[in-house]
């Protein structure tokens, strides 16, 4: 009788030994950790990247529309040599320059140009900008008149902007494309370029 008590006692005892044994067991255990937070670690860093570079995108945009703006308000473009579809084309170029980075201007990039009797005629216009994936009637209409000196002038541009990783983390594009519409937008009188002796 002592001796099964004891050898049950062994075998018990080798029982809680095997199973503590088994949950000191590290083995694996960093692998195991790293698959489960290693996803969700390459989703925010993808979706920090993807933020970064659409709000950099985004300046870049800008800066260009501000630059395009400088060219008409100082009557560069007015006074260069050319018909107007190549005073037309040299703008595009002059914007270009600045986003082809961010992909071929051809197939992405508008550059509308109009001029407004008043402000309030400004005001009143609501026309949505033209961008590179409407229809070509539409695209073949884009306005181009930089006027001359002391008009008023919206010059607008829209860039198709492609994302970088739509299927992971933070996704910006629109909703059934990896593209989306970056507008801007500048507002200004000309100067008296004109008057001032530089004409």
């Amino acid at each position: 009788m002592s001796t099964r008590r004891k050898k049950y006692g062994v075998t018990g005892a080798r029982k809680r030994s095997l199973t503590i044994h088994l949950f000191a067991n590290k083995d694996g255990t960093a692998a195991v950790e790293f698959a489960i937070v290693a996803p969700v670690f390459m989703a925010l860093m993808l979706s920090l990247f993807e933020v970064g570079w659409f709000f950099y995108a985004n300046s870049i945009v800008d800066a260009s529309v501000a630059d395009a703006a400088r060219l008409i308000e100082t009557g560069q473009i007015q006074k260069s040599t050319g018909t107007d579809a190549q005073k037309q084309q040299a703008m595009f170029d002059a914007v270009c320059n600045v986003l082809q980075e961010f992909g071929d201007c051809s197939e992405r990039l508008t550059v509308e140009v109009q001029t407004y009797a008043d402000f309030a005629s400004l005001a009143a216009a609501s026309d949505p900008a033209t961008c590179a994936d409407a229809p070509q009637s539409e695209r073949d209409a884009i306005p181009f008149s930089p006027g001359t000196e002391l008009s008023i002038v919206r010059v607008r541009i829209c860039f198709l902007y492609t994302t970088v990783n739509p299927a992971i983390g933070v996704n910006v594009s629109e909703a059934g494309s990896n593209k989306r519409r970056l507008i801007s937008s500048a507002i200004f009188r000309s100067e008296p370029y004109l008057s001032n002796g530089t004409g």
